[in-house]
């Protein structure tokens, strides 16, 4: 059989549990005000953009690597079958772009 709680004893827990309550209800409204949401909505959208960007970046730079090593052969030495085409196209393209501003003007 439980014991028998004295009234001091019943009043502390009162207390206690009064205070509980209050610290709960304080961490609410903190956790509610709107510049706190709107905090933690920054905080999610900077890392979201922070994880994709790095991402980016990592796939540019094994792209960028496997391009070169398609140009070179093993000993270093570039692979001219491969870079002429490559280079025709690049002045091909760039020439385009040029033509296009000028008769946009």
């Amino acid at each position: 059989m439980p014991e028998a709680r004295t009234p001091a004893q019943i009043e502390a827990d009162i207390v206690r549990r009064r205070e509980q309550l209050a610290e709960t209800l304080d961490e609410i409204g903190v956790r509610m005000h709107p510049q706190t949401i709107i905090g933690d909505a920054r905080a999610r959208v900077s890392s979201a953009i922070d994880h994709t960007a790095g991402r980016a970046v990592a796939c540019v730079n094994r792209l960028i690597t496997d391009v070169k090593d398609g140009l070179r052969h093993e000993d270093g030495a570039p692979r001219f079958e491969r870079i002429a085409p490559v280079a025709l196209v690049a002045v091909g393209v760039v020439g385009l772009l040029v033509v296009s501003v000028r008769r946009k003007r």
